[in-house]
Order: C-alpha cells, then structure tokens, then sequence
C-alpha cells in the first residue's frame, strides 16, 4: 500500500561532487503509479449510505422524544440522548489513538525495516480498521430500531385515551404524501424570526466546532510535539467526557428549575461567551518553533526573520557546508543532534557515513554539524526530528487544563439552546425544523469548514513533500507560531459573530421573535383558561342559586306548615266555644 511511498526512503550522503541514494528494498526509482488509486469512490459511497442513515435519528428522535414526554421531563431525556451519542466519538477517538500507533500495512511488513516513529510526520497509521470496527457496531445498533413502538403514550395523560393525531409516528412518513405541504411548511418555518436566527447561530458554531474538532489533534501535533495516537487518546479521555458531563448537566439543570425559553437561550448565550473567554487564553499557550536548519533557523544558528506570508525559499535550505554535495531540496529525512537542531537530511547536514540499522541509524562527520559549534563537540546526528523544548510540556498541560474547561462550558448551554430550538416553532412543524437544521448545518457548516481551515493551515507549511510522479504531497513541518495565529483567529473570528450584541444597543426580547402559530396558540390558552374561571365562576354562581332556591323552598314549607297549624288551630277554637256553650 504505502510502501514506496514511505519506507523505502533514501539516504543522500555527502560527497564532492555527486550524491546517490540506497534504497532498503522496494521498487525502482522510476515513477511508481499508486495503487488502488479508485478505491476512494468506495470510500465516499459508504460514508454517504451511512450519512443517509444516521441523519434522521437525531432529528425524528428528538421529536419523537419530545412529543410524547412531560414539557418538564423533554429536556433531561434530549440530554441524555445528546450524552450518549457522545460515548461513540469518544470510543472512536481510543480506537483511532490504538489504530494511529499501528503501521498501515501491519502484518504485511517487517516492522523492523521501518525506520520511522509515531511522531514521525510521514507516519501513516492503521486507518482502515476503524471502519471494520465501526460498521460491525453501526449494523448490531440498528437492529433495536425495528422493534420501536409506532407511537408512545404521553406522559400525564389518560392510558385509554388515544395519543393525538399532531403527535409524531415514525410510520406517518408511510402514509402521508412525502411532498405535501412541503414548500408551506418551509415558508412558515423560515419566515418564523426565532427560528431563522437560531439557525444562523447553529451554522456558525458548527463551523467553529468542525474546524475545531477536524484539526485539534493536528494541533496538538504541530505545536506540542505530541504524537497522532497520544493527540487522539486524550481528547477522547478527557475533551469529550467534558462535553457529555456539560450537555447532560444542562438539560438536568433545564428540568431542576424548569427553565422558560428566554432563561434557557440566556444561558446558552452565556456559557457561549465564557468559552469565547477560554479560547483567548488557549491562544496564550504555545511553544516555540522546532530548530530546523535552513527553513526555522540559519546554519550559524541565528533565527530567520519571519514574514507573515510563508513562502518556500529552497535557497535557504543551502549552506557553504553542503552546497557541493549535490543535495535534494524535496528530500525529508530529519535528523537531529546534540545541540537540538533538526537538518532536512544527512546530506544536507553534510554527513560522510553512517553505522547502525533501522530507528538506530547514526551519521557521522556532518560538516554542517561541526562548522556551526566549536572545535571538540559531537558531529553525529541521530535519525529522526529533535523534540520540543523541555518547558514546551507545562505549556502543553496548560492547553488542555484550559481545552478541558471550555469544552465544559460550552456544552453546558447545548441543551437548553436546543430547546429553544423545539419551543419556538409549531409543534406541527417540529420534525421539519429539526431536519432542516441538521441539512443546514452539515451542509454550511460540515463541508466548508474543513476546506478553508485547512486552506489557512495548509499556508503555514513550510516543508511540502515531492510525490514519485511528482507533484506536491503532504506538508512536513509547519510554521507553528503562524499556525497558530491562523487557528485562533479563524475560531475568533467565527465567534465574534455567533454571539453580536443587537444593534440598538437593547436586550434581544426572545418572546417577540414568537412565531404568529404558537402566539395563537398562546392566546387560545389564555382564552381556555379565561373561559374555564368564567365557567368556574358561573357554576359557583349556580350552586349559590340552588342553595337559595333549597333555602326558599325549605323556608316556604316551614311557612307553609305554619300557616296550616294555625288554619286547624282557628278551626279548633269556634268548635271549642261551642261545647263551652252547650256546657253553660
């Protein structure tokens, strides 16, 4: 696979007049076409297939969590569902940190011919494991989604009462015209203010999060000096269980004191902001440029004055001590000796010979070497590029104390910035919106960030590699203080305007932004409430009637039976005067 490209390297040693170059095994020097140049379209059809079936998880997911739970409970179980899709980069990081210490082509080749490191810049790791990996797992965590119910009942709500019609079914999509109502739906969607700003905020911090992400470990790499499996380990140990922590903390605490829209967007605005503060500070740490002769540093050792455009000067890579030995400007094999200075390759280091094999090669009497010291010290470099400077470490750990932090921060406002997201907009409409935003997202913030990331870091390099059949290939070494003035500024940039103050100088009143469906639907509730105290009052007033007419009525018999007593009693007394009279 990668063979010729990397490990049949040559040595280009010294001598008047002439060089020449000892391949360990391989091909001829003629130009070797790669191999397997159209596997890539295999490559690209699988990450699509599988783009096409992770996409509707998140967004039908989510709302088919969000249908069917209590308002109160809806953000807790978003957090937990955004927390554990987070275990899967965060195993794929340990996966990929295991994959990049392995060789490409482990098991094909003898990895005592390879005379290359990990932290070597031409090493190319075990890549294509990963993906054995991952689609075994990704076809076993399919199968449970056959057996998903076709809807859930709601939470609170009667049990033989049937869920409502609005509420989301995964087989709706069955029945339903795929196309109707589709370009209305959009229009109400996108004509909602709320909705259309948060998804200006959401393509931002997705641009700032992949051209984050995609070349963190690269980063930490070419600034720190640290390895691609070491650079993977930790961010996979420690940047993301920061963030799963943040985002299931957000939604507990959105559930703990039961957040409003306008307090949930509050702290996500804030926590935003706090991360912004962090980046600063990561800007802070740094370490210095690696000595290379000839590209970071002259041959006498002096630093070369830097431009803020790097440009390739091959005539830099020359000195008096090896201009008659015929060296290659396109060679890159590093070595390094005693003083810390890394030279391009032994020839241009000026070395006459060599002893050892493989990682323990040694060249020796380097002309480069002993013209720029005194009389007495080593000519001898070792193969390989020289490390960072020994302080280079603290800074390092200050880096990712920081990265750590912000990475808590922010995570810790994605929760409640998504249930904004959900409460501005029609339930009807939920689903779409959702989608719509994973579209645009990955879309505008996806597939640009990569490329003009990469671009601004690719204008840094200052050592690009010279394919066989010519052309420029991989850079070797970056110019690690532009790199990371190009780095910061780019997420600077990107989160100045994520989070603009409104212009007016005011506070951004969320509640305005409402949609006119869910303000009718407000306003309906109002009026059901109205309309149930007016009922309430009325059925008051109905039974204070009935307890009078009771009391009426009870009062009206009493009087009733008092008037017949004394109707029989007068009956009574003119019979009683007669028998007195007859008794007289």
């Amino acid at each position: 696979m990668h063979l010729s490209l990397f490990w049949c390297y040559s040595f280009w040693f010294c001598e008047t007049g002439f060089g020449w170059c000892v391949f360990v095994g391989g091909p001829d020097a003629a130009c070797v076409k790669d191999s397997g140049s159209n596997m890539w379209i295999y490559v690209f059809l699988g990450n699509a297939l599988r783009g096409i079936g992770e996409t509707p998880v998140t967004p039908l997911g989510i709302s088919y969590i969000d249908d069917f739970a209590k308002a109160e409970n809806s953000p807790f179980y978003i957090a937990c569902l955004q927390t554990i899709t987070l275990l899967g980069p965060m195993f794929g990081f340990l996966l990929g940190s295991y994959c990049a210490k392995l060789y490409v082509d482990v098991g094909y080749v003898d990895m005592e011919t390879v005379t290359i490191t990990p932290k070597d810049a031409r090493w190319v790791g075990a890549w294509w494991m990963g993906f054995l990996v991952s689609s075994a797992l990704l076809l076993i965590s399919s199968i449970p989604f056959w057996f998903l119910p076709r809807s859930l009942p709601k939470q609170g709500a009667d049990e033989d009462q049937p869920a409502p019609a609005a509420h989301f079914s995964f087989c709706s999509c069955l029945t339903a015209s795929p196309f109707s109502g589709f370009l209305p739906s959009l229009k109400r969607l996108l004509g909602t203010p709320a909705y259309f700003l948060l998804l200006c905020g959401s393509i931002l911090k997705f641009n700032s999060f992949i051209g984050l992400f995609t070349f963190k470990a690269k980063y930490m790499e070419q600034q720190f000096g640290q390895s691609a499996s070491r650079a993977n380990f930790l961010i996979g140990v420690l940047n993301l269980p920061a963030v799963a922590v943040g985002i299931f903390l957000g939604g507990l605490l959105m559930k703990r004191y039961k957040l409003s829209v306008v307090s949930g967007a509050q702290l996500s605005f804030g926590t935003s902001f706090m991360a912004y503060l962090l980046l600063l500070l990561q800007f802070g740490t740094k370490c210095d440029n690696i000595p290379v002769a000839g590209l970071t540093i002259s041959y006498n050792g002096k630093e070369i004055e830097k431009v803020f455009h790097i440009s390739y000067d091959r005539e830099t890579l020359f000195s008096e001590c090896n201009r008659d030995c015929s060296c290659s400007a396109e060679e890159w094999d590093p070595v390094c000796s005693d003083s810390g200075i890394t030279y391009i390759s032994p020839c241009m280091a000026g070395c006459l010979s060599s002893s050892g094999f493989g990682k323990n090669t040694v060249f020796h009497n380097c002309s480069c070497v002993s013209a720029s010291y005194p009389a007495g010290s080593s000519t001898s470099v070792k193969l390989g590029q020289c490390p960072h400077a020994k302080d280079c470490s603290r800074s390092f750990t200050s880096y990712m104390a920081v990265s750590v932090l912000s990475s808590f921060i922010n995570s810790l406002g994605a929760t409640p910035g998504y249930m904004v997201i959900i409460r501005c907009i029609s339930p009807e409409l939920k689903s779409l919106a959702l989608g719509i935003q994973a579209l645009v997202t990955r879309t505008l913030g996806g597939i640009p960030a990569p490329v003009y990331f990469g671009a601004l870091i690719d204008s840094t390099c200052l050592k690009w590699s010279i394919k066989k059949c010519g052309g420029r290939g991989a850079c070797r070494i970056y110019d690690s203080e532009m790199y990371r003035y190009q780095q910061f500024d780019s997420l600077t940039m990107i989160s100045v305007e994520l989070s603009p103050p409104p212009a007016d100088g005011g506070t951004l009143e969320l509640d305005s932004l409402m949609p006119e469906e869910e303000e009718k639907e407000q306003e309906k509730e109002e009026e059901k409430e109205t309309e149930k105290e007016v009922e309430k009052e009325e059925e008051e007033k109905r039974k204070d009637e009935v307890c009078q007419e009771k009391d009426t009525q009870v009062e009206k018999e009493k009087l009733d039976h008092h008037t017949d007593d004394k109707k029989e009693s007068e009956k009574e007394t003119p019979h009683s005067r007669e028998s007195a009279d007859q008794q007289k």
